[in-house]
């Protein structure tokens, strides 16, 4: 099933884990992509070459979505490789651990500005695009279960996705009237090379699946499933919320 038939997809931060998973399930059912990271190396090129061999376009720009200057010059260059852009998926996402009263002034910066401000100017850029040639754009924001629920020791990262949580309802009602839709994905705990130390605590991850209703973690093609679905037609008339990926995680959680 190609849903994706004639459509171009932007998937930023995507050299691996959840963004990986989201290009190539996009690729798969006929988008072509728009990679992107800090830096193309063998992970980038890898999935050029799975993309292709799907029979799909794939490019990989490089762009810091930390910086506005950066991220807008991102969503134009992505609109010049194909010649249109028709969907976001705003993936790329930064964390720190740090008790509150030792975040450091860099950190706050580097998580807000990443998850947040970069996002919120490149979606602007991608707008205007949409308005202009009258695109009925999609955007799928990478939130986080950690939109709806505490994390201690993460306070810049969970005042990253609260906003989010916001700013994609607002956006939501603005840009509707453009046939424009923006929704959130908040994944909850998932097997990505990013959580690899939780991996191999075998104590600590036995305690995470207590909280888990479904006793297991998460895949990245979990997560790019909801992202393919939200981009697609058969979410036409769904804007403005958001689809936990998180088994059952949300609402049955304590913190140890």
């Amino acid at each position: 099933m190609e849903r994706f038939k004639n459509k171009v997809a932007l998937v930023t931060g995507s050299s691996q884990g959840i963004g990986a998973a989201c290009a190539l399930r996009l690729a798969a059912e006929g988008a072509d992509i728009i990679l992107n990271g800090r830096k193309l190396d063998e992970r980038g090129e890898k999935l050029i070459a799975e993309i292709k061999a799907l029979g799909r376009r794939a490019v990989f720009l490089e762009a810091d979505i930390s910086q506005v200057e950066s991220v807008t010059s991102l969503v134009a260059n992505a609109i010049k490789a194909y010649g249109k852009l028709d969907i976001l998926v705003n993936n790329a996402g930064v964390e720190k651990n740090h008790n509150f009263w030792e975040v450091t002034e860099a950190d706050f910066d580097l998580v807000m500005d990443t998850n947040l401000k970069g996002l919120f100017f490149g979606t602007q850029a991608f707008v205007k695009h949409c308005i202009a040639n009258k695109i009925a754009g999609v955007v799928v924001n990478m939130s986080s279960v950690h939109e709806e629920i505490v994390f201690p020791h993460f306070a810049p990262y969970c005042a990253s996705k609260g906003a989010l949580k916001m700013l994609t309802r607002n956006l939501a009602t603005e840009l509707a009237p453009f046939n424009i839709r923006v929704n959130n994905v908040a994944p909850g705990a998932i097997a990505t090379p990013i959580n690899k130390s939780l991996l191999n605590d075998k104590e600590k991850l036995a305690k995470l699946l207590d909280n888990i209703p479904m006793k297991k973690l998460g895949t990245p093609e979990d997560v790019a499933g909801i992202v393919a679905f939200l981009a697609s037609d058969d979410a036409r008339y769904v804007t403005g919320s958001t689809y936990f990926v998180d088994g059952g995680l949300t609402y049955h959680y304590e913190e140890q």
